[in-house]
């Protein structure tokens, strides 16, 4: 039995502005949600406090000159009820890599990952002993399933692919990576610090 099957994470990437960010926690309002730390103690944040340390976040990528007393970081696990069902959220930050000078910039645009399971781990045992599966989240957690498809398709809305070259062409070919960005987060990120060291010009399409 291949226990591979339905493993793995739906995942979206986006970068949006803090106003549209808390427009986004609104969503969890109306399910029972709790925001973890993953440190040791597994601190829990309220959704306030999710908001400033996202907008710090975003902040440290557009302002104008770069922070050196802040090392982005935004790392939460999400456990989620809705009626019977629960089941978790990952959201952390993640960079966008990109060529400069023959070599990977030092620097690099930034990303928040979303991702929910695929798979429910289920315990089997049979003649050989005990094993365990993942079957399909879809069977076991729908309502959860279909609250992350409300939560991905609310930032589809107000988001388009990222995509950004270099001022000079040679330097850099289109970059498309799998992200999505939000107007207004595309026009702070094209004026911030990052966007003038290495020349970028970012474009949603």
């Amino acid at each position: 039995m291949d226990k591979l099957k339905n493993s793995g994470f739906y995942k979206l990437k986006f970068f949006i502005t803090p106003e549209e960010f808390e427009s986004i926690l609104k969503l969890f309002e109306h399910k029972q949600t709790q925001f973890h730390l993953t440190n040791y103690a597994q601190t829990e944040h309220d959704q306030s406090q999710v908001y400033e340390a996202y907008q710090t976040f975003y902040q440290y990528f557009t302002a104008e000159e770069k922070r050196t007393d802040y090392h982005p970081f935004f790392v939460y696990s999400i456990s989620v009820t809705s009626n019977d069902e629960s089941s978790g959220f990952f959201m952390r930050n993640e960079g966008v890599h990109f060529p400069y000078g023959g070599q990977w910039a030092e620097d690099e645009l930034p990303c928040i990952l979303l991702s929910f399971p695929k798979g429910v781990q289920v315990n089997l045992e049979d003649d050989k002993g005990k094993y365990y599966i993942y079957e399909d989240i879809r069977e076991h957690k729908w309502l959860i399933y279909t609250f992350f498809n409300e939560i991905t398709s609310s930032i589809k809305k107000i988001t388009k692919p990222l995509r950004f070259s270099a001022l000079d062409a040679a330097a850099m070919k289109e970059q498309k990576p799998s992200v999505r960005i939000s107007h207004d987060a595309l026009h702070d990120l094209s004026k911030s610090w990052i966007s003038r060291k290495y020349g970028l010009v970012i474009s949603g399409k």
